[in-house]
């Protein structure tokens, strides 16, 4: 995935505003992530640009592909659990962005499955 796509900005934004707001609950920090999570916050980045779907990127939790290693998925499930309801206080237009890229990756998940047992029906 090219690093200039608006979507992989957005989504990689509202990840490390998600994993700031656990960092600095957790491990106390207060200016920028510590080290754990930075190092988590590269692994995902390097996940995401990744990504095989490109542009037509599915939320992750809707892939049917997952990048993630299985302790850094659940990691990245944590993260989450604690930081997604406090974003709508923090970051509200980040939560309703991520909520609408959620909504439309529906979508593209169903038509590329479609695709794919149309591929192995061929074979």
């Amino acid at each position: 995935m090219k690093a200039e796509c608006k979507r992989f900005k957005r989504e990689f934004g509202t990840l490390a505003a998600m994993t700031k707001l656990y960092c600095r609950a957790f491990h106390r920090s207060e200016t920028r992530p510590c080290a754990e999570c930075g190092d988590f916050l590269g692994y995902a980045r390097l996940r995401i640009e990744h990504c095989p779907f490109g542009d037509e990127k599915p939320a992750c939790n809707d892939c049917p592909v997952h990048c993630y290693k299985p302790e850094r998925r659940e990691e990245a499930r944590t993260i989450m659990r604690y930081a997604g309801p406090k974003m709508l206080t923090h970051h509200p237009l980040m939560t309703v962005l991520h909520f609408w890229d959620k909504y439309r990756s529906a979508g593209r998940v169903a038509r590329w499955r479609q695709a794919r047992e149309a591929r192995r029906a061929r074979e």
